[in-house]
């Protein structure tokens, strides 16, 4: 990786320049959103660092991905226009191929797995796009698509192992530094690689001092066992899918050997709450894998203390259910959000009085779940778990003790992971 200045050669020998990223930034300006980058006070405060993003999230498909396919899209040459585009995506770089596709008249088709969730097919299609669902897994899909290229004479186009896709997402970068020049630290998800990849010629190109982090879920660490030689699993649930990559592209590899100074993971836990803090502070929605960059910083903050860095919000793509999910747990990890066990007497009153101390601690109550048959207790025992709703730990803290200490409860929490 590049621990060690780099040489002009190095950069040179790479089939993207920063020339490159130029021509894509004149090539589709009129037609993606320049984001804003913004200084965040709050996170700045929690992390650190000097904290700027990068809002990708605000263009029209929510997503940096349309970049580096309106760039490609652009450089068809006209029998190529004609017969149209495919790709194997499940994801954002379908929804901004198939929305510049329509745009453009190029028509597009785009292979996702028979797993793909409805709400992503119909958002595709609802861009132009023709969907084909075939296989179970995105290789199977990515499969079909390359045998349909053939058949149909299509032309396809990769989700980040292409130069004119680097070129593209290379954009954001360049925009971010003409904005904040003062940035001195870069820290990129990676999926793919093609994001990471195209700002890694853009920062080298004007700041070769720049330092360039990648950023990976610790459940898809792709790009990191590539680049590091390490054989950890990439498999699981994680709430990045946007970034769950199983296999990092060939050519997004030699960019990142080549421009990236350290790739660092992060766990599950982390991802929510950086996904959590962006609606919380930022008032923002951020999927997963567009919040890892956040993520990093909060997993690592010694690493980033006192630099400048710059984080790219690269998509805001998530189902709006396990967004709750994700806000919910957070809730309940800060101790704003509690289920309360306690073991009763089954008697009257015996509810009452636990009621009670609720309301003196101005605790307020959300659901009561009585346990009298599921349970070891002795047939007069039962327990009953109460989720409430506190001001902060330190208030939750307050509860428990009044259960136990003025009431003689025996009390627990229901902790999550």
């Amino acid at each position: 990786m590049a621990t060690e200045p780099l040489s002009t050669d190095v950069v040179a020998e790479l089939p993207v320049s920063l020339a490159d990223v130029r021509a894509a930034a004149a090539r589709i300006g009129k037609s993606i959103v320049r984001t804003p980058t913004l200084h965040s006070q709050t996170l700045s405060k929690m992390t650190g660092a000097t904290v700027y993003l990068k809002f990708e999230n605000l263009q029209f498909t929510a997503a940096y991905k349309e970049r580096g396919a309106l760039n490609t899209l652009l450089q068809l040459p006209e029998n190529a226009r004609e017969k149209g585009v495919i790709a194997a995506s499940a994801g954002n770089h379908a929804q901004g191929l198939a929305y510049h596709g329509a745009r453009l008249g190029i028509p597009v088709t785009i292979v996702m797995p028979r797993t793909t969730p409805t709400v992503k097919v119909m958002q595709t299609e609802s861009h132009g796009a023709t969907v084909v669902l075939e296989g179970e897994t995105f290789d199977a899909a990515y499969a079909h698509a390359r045998k349909l290229e053939g058949e149909r004479g299509l032309t396809f186009v990769h989700p980040f192992d292409q130069e004119s896709i680097i070129a593209g997402q290379g954009t954001v970068g360049l925009e971010m530094l003409e904005d904040v020049p003062e940035i001195d630290t870069l820290v990129i998800p990676i999926g793919g690689g093609g994001l990471i990849s195209g700002i890694g010629v853009v920062a080298r190109g004007l700041n070769p001092d720049i330092a360039l982090v990648g950023v990976q879920a610790e459940l898809y660490p792709s790009m990191f066992n590539r680049i590091k030689e390490t054989d950890l699993p990439c498999e699981g649930d994680t709430l990045a899918e946007g970034i769950a990559v199983k296999q990092p592209g060939n050519l997004t590899s030699r960019f990142v050997q080549a421009l990236v100074d350290d790739i660092v993971l992060v766990d599950e836990r982390t991802l929510e709450e950086a996904v959590s803090l962006f609606l919380q502070i930022e008032k923002t929605v951020v999927e997963g894998g567009g919040a890892a960059g956040l993520a990093a910083l909060l997993a690592h903050p010694e690493r980033f203390k006192g630099r400048t860095v710059g984080i790219v919000l690269s998509g805001g793509n998530i189902d709006t259910r396990l967004l709750a999910n994700v806000l919910l747990r957070d809730l309940a990890r800060s101790g704003r959000l509690a289920r309360v066990r306690v073991r009763l007497q089954d008697r009257p009153g015996a509810l009452y009085n636990v009621v009670r101390i609720f309301g003196e601690q101005q605790v307020n109550i959300i659901e009561i779940y009585h346990q009298r048959i599921f349970t070891s207790l002795p047939a007069k025992g039962l327990i009953t778990e109460i989720e409430c709703e506190t001001r902060d730990r330190a208030h939750l803290d307050r509860l428990v003790d009044a259960l136990r200490i003025g009431g003689g409860y025996e009390v627990g929490l229901v902790e999550l992971d």
